[in-house]
């Protein structure tokens, strides 16, 4: 049990610095442990990730800080909204078409390796590729569907495509980006979650597991706030590259004990 509460702080931690939720740290090492089924790593991981966004979005509305553009923000958590329903339908249109629980997760991981590899070598480029500025609301809207697509099916909150995403189609500083990808992860696992509820689609899990990574996920929140705030902007990108790199490998060896 301790080491759900461990996985849990320490991954929340790091998202709430990166703005990549968590997630991405918690899915791939609990699919790497072997710590429960698959259906219940989903949704035990988009809880946590669920409750970190929920602290850190809370924090920076009582504090004031105004670090998403209502003109481009707004239409983004629209389309993740709508992109969290749709990646929890997937996720259960590829678990019911698979036959074997460990297909789903090697197709998973196939995917977050393959996203995060092309996220660190963008970010590794960045400085010479010219970022754009999307202002139209129809645009955002389809850029939030597919980032709120990715993160629901995913299990992993956002992940380092959220970021991506965000410097080059908007031109963010890291700590803006981090900013609006929490909101973004939020609203996408609020939207997941919610349908999981209502289409009484939740897996067996077990109660204490639940409250300890919701517990490591507010606290990771907590922590990573506060340190996010004494880091500058080339400190987080150094952290970043290095969460991907760990990422790739762990995805990659899940990918390959899932299909031996």
């Amino acid at each position: 049990m301790v080491m759900f509460l461990l996985v849990s702080l320490l991954a929340s931690a790091v998202g709430a610095i990166c703005g990549i939720g968590g997630g991405v740290i918690i899915k791939p090492v609990l699919d790497l442990l072997h710590m429960e089924t698959v259906a219940a790593i989903q949704f035990l991981s988009g809880c946590t990730v669920l409750a970190m966004s929920a602290y850190s979005v809370g924090r920076s509305l009582l504090a004031g800080e105004r670090q998403v553009q209502v003109r481009t923000g707004a239409p983004l958590i629209l389309g993740a909204v709508a992109g969290g329903l749709l990646g929890n339908r997937l996720f259960a249109l590829v678990k019911a078409s698979a036959g074997r629980p460990e297909t789903v997760s090697a197709v998973q991981a196939a995917c977050l390796a393959l996203i995060t590899l092309g996220t660190l070598i963008y970010t590794v480029k960045k400085d010479r590729i010219k970022g754009r500025q999307v202002e139209s609301p129809a645009l955002c809207v389809l850029i939030g569907l597919a980032l709120g697509l990715m993160s629901s099916f995913l299990g992993i909150g956002g992940g380092p495509i959220n970021l991506m995403v965000l410097f080059y189609f908007f031109s963010m500083d890291t700590k803006r980006a981090a900013a609006n990808s929490l909101y973004i992860i939020f609203f996408s696992q609020l939207a997941s979650l919610l349908v999981t509820l209502c289409t009484r689609a939740v897996p067996v899990f077990r109660w204490p597991e639940l409250a300890l990574m919701a517990a490591g996920g507010i606290g990771g929140g907590i922590l990573g706030r506060s340190l996010n705030k004494r880091m500058d902007g080339r400190a987080v990108d150094k952290l970043f590259m290095g969460l991907m790199a760990v990422i790739i490998a762990v995805s990659v060896y899940n990918l390959w004990q899932y299909t031996a």
